[in-house]
């Protein structure tokens, strides 16, 4: 053995080290206890079907919500948050991916085929598992593209977080039903026989709603749930507070989806995308907000946001080159930024049978919507949103002319384009399109929701059937080998947003096209333009009996029968009976169920029989069937005969 001299020099050194380490440790333990943990936690408590209508937090009319608000007096309150879809399987889905649906596949509820995640991209808990987080579940998913493998450590009607390991930081996200539009399902008996706690006489009926005492009933008990939703998220909380979290724990309070009045579930109006957003901000975590707490934030954000938000609060790398999404707290995270975000962009498409395609774009206090099938009037059968007793009220009103024209509104043939300013007409029944006042907002507004449909594609352009069969195994990659025609069919659809004359000269170069797509939307421009469009009988009689395309001889019956110049049964039952596909099957079915409640072919009558037994095992096709074959349909009047007030 060396026995090596020690000098003073080496015992200072060493003496250094040690005071070195020792602070480092000190300063440590100081971040540590001063913030509880390193990361924090963060948990989306999550009420169904709930719009910002419904909580006086955010409107006077609503119901009080003492443990939310007590949330938003710890935290903040976001004015503008936004749903991307006014259904569940949408929105929820928007969610995990942080992608709009129409881009990547995902915007139909409920899906024909599941899709797979875009290339790159994973469920965002399952980038907070991979980063040492537990992923916790409680536990609806309803998810419209293949879940990412890992994404959850647990996913149950139990789940929480404390099945973690000690200290592990924990992203939890619990979903509460009591809300649901299924809990508005009473029966006439329960009407008539149970109270609500809410007294119907004291709520709000909005102005597009009949007054009527079932209305009351409904709005009351929709009060009495959304009470019920605020004590089990004060449980949730106290929770927290019991296995000393709180002061670790980002709590997001938000709605999945607007809802669920009529009118707000499944339609893309502020009802049905706006809704509630309050975060608790935690003490030991405040330098990651740009807010101090108990501010109200006026900056737009939307479901895309949230998944990016959450990774920005862990400290996880954000995919920011594969999806939407914009943080809008942790570091790096401005103020300034966030308020000066002023667009929300909406999509709505096919809801369980029912088929639609509506866009939106929110800009500052306007909302323009885009109806590219706008004579789908809102009010079209759709079997689960009319188990609710007051959408069967109200289209009963309806069909004997008991409403004025703005609750008739729901039941006719809406423009392309609507416009509202939300700030005067927060319940969107003025429609300032055509109003030259505002004929600037529009165009420019018309233009951005143009170039925001033709950069991601939006591949809702391609009906469905043909995405499922051709497109779904890898829908981002159709999109981006197609953006040319993509774009070509946008164009073809927005010739109705000239007059009909304007219009002409692209229509007939559409529906003489070889490309079957061009004619399909061509036809479509005819159907917007009913009688306007007069020039094109003939071609579309002949594109109904010859087409080689099944669905361009739909929509050229269609187009016929709305116009009232063809009776349309011979050609669609043709085409009903050749199908063996059920996805396309509905949507023939969605232009029956059309021409027979809208009254251009009111004595349809149908049978299963007339559908082949393929087509027949699709679930949508069998909601479509037990309609048309029963005997109690309600016929809409699209005239709206001697309307009056109900109250």
């Amino acid at each position: 053995m060396i026995n090596t001299p020690v000098t003073s020099d080496r015992i200072r050194t060493a003496s250094q080290l040690a005071a070195f380490c020792l602070c480092i440790l000190a300063m440590r333990w100081i971040t540590v206890s001063a913030h509880g943990a390193e990361r924090p936690n963060i948990v989306w408590l999550i009420s169904e079907d709930n719009s910002v209508h419904y909580l006086k937090l955010y409107d006077p009319h609503g119901a009080e919500t003492p443990r939310i608000a007590a949330l938003a007096k710890h935290g903040l309150q976001f004015q503008n948050a936004f749903s991307c879809a006014p259904v569940c399987s949408v929105a929820r889905t928007t969610l995990m991916t942080g992608c709009y649906a129409p881009r990547i596949g995902t915007q139909y509820h409920r899906r024909a085929v599941s899709v797979p995640m875009p290339e790159g991209v994973k469920m965002f808990p399952a980038l907070l598992r991979d980063a040492g987080y537990y992923t916790s579940n409680n536990n609806k998913k309803d998810y419209n593209a293949d879940e990412t493998p890992g994404t959850w450590d647990e996913s149950s009607r139990t789940a929480s977080w404390r099945g973690r390991q000690p200290n592990q930081p924990f992203f939890h996200m619990q979903s509460f039903p009591a809300s649901h539009e299924s809990s508005l399902h009473f029966t006439r008996q329960q009407f008539e026989t149970q109270a609500t706690e809410t007294d119907p006489l004291n709520v709000f009926v909005a102005p597009y709603h009949p007054d009527t005492d079932l209305f009351r009933y409904t709005v009351a008990k929709y009060h009495d749930n959304i009470q019920i939703i605020d004590g089990l998220i004060g449980e949730v909380v106290d929770q927290l507070q019991e296995d000393k979290q709180l002061d670790d724990t980002f709590i997001f309070y938000f709605g999945d989806h607007g809802g669920v009045l009529p009118r707000g579930k499944g339609y893309a109006y502020e009802s049905g995308l706006h809704v509630p957003l309050v975060v608790y901000v935690p003490d030991n975590f405040k330098h990651l907000s740009p807010w101090t707490t108990g501010e109200k934030v006026s900056g737009m954000v939307q479901f895309v946001d949230f998944g990016a938000t959450t990774l920005q609060l862990a400290g996880v790398p954000i995919p920011m080159e594969k999806i939407e999404g914009r943080p809008f707290l942790g570091t790096g995270v401005s103020a300034n930024d966030v308020i000066s975000r002023q667009n929300a962009f909406g999509y709505a498409d096919r809801f369980d049978e029912k088929y639609d395609l509506v866009r939106t774009l929110r800009h500052g206090r306007f909302e323009y919507v885009r109806s590219f099938q706008p004579f789908n009037f809102d009010g079209l059968q759709n079997n689960y949103r009319y188990i609710m007793l007051a959408y069967q009220e109200w289209r009963e009103l309806h069909g004997t002319g008991d409403l004025n024209s703005i609750q008739s509104q729901f039941f006719e043939a809406r423009p392309a384009e609507l416009l509202f300013d939300i700030d005067a007409d927060p319940h969107e029944v003025r429609n300032l399109a055509q109003d030259p006042q505002y004929s600037n907002e529009l165009l420019a507004m018309r233009q951005e929701l143009q170039a925001q449909l033709k950069s991601m594609p939006d591949l809702s352009f391609y009906p469905e059937s043909y995405l499922v069969a051709t497109a779904f195994e890898n829908p981002v990659g159709f999109g981006q080998s197609h953006l040319e025609d993509i774009a070509r069919y946008i164009d073809i659809a927005d010739l109705v947003l000239q007059d009909a004359a304007s219009a002409q000269a692209g229509i007939r170069k559409a529906l003489a096209s070889e490309d079957w797509l061009d004619r399909y939307w061509g036809l479509i421009c005819c159907s917007t333009f009913g009688s306007e469009a007069d020039a094109f009988y003939e071609t579309a009689k002949k594109l109904a009996a010859v087409d080689s395309n099944r669905l361009v001889r739909v929509r050229a019956a269609e187009f016929l029968s709305l116009s009232g110049q063809q009776d349309p049964r011979p050609v669609i039952m043709d085409c009903l009976q050749h199908c063996e596909d059920g996805v396309e099957t509905n949507l023939i079915l969605n232009t029956v169920v059309l021409l027979r409640d809208s009254g251009a072919q009111a004595e349809w009558k149908f049978q299963d029989s007339d559908v082949t037994p393929s087509a027949t095992k699709d679930e949508n096709v069998r909601r479509r069937l037990s309609y048309l074959t029963s005997l109690d349909r309600i016929p809409v009047d699209p005239q709206g005969r001697n309307r009056r007030s109900i109250r």
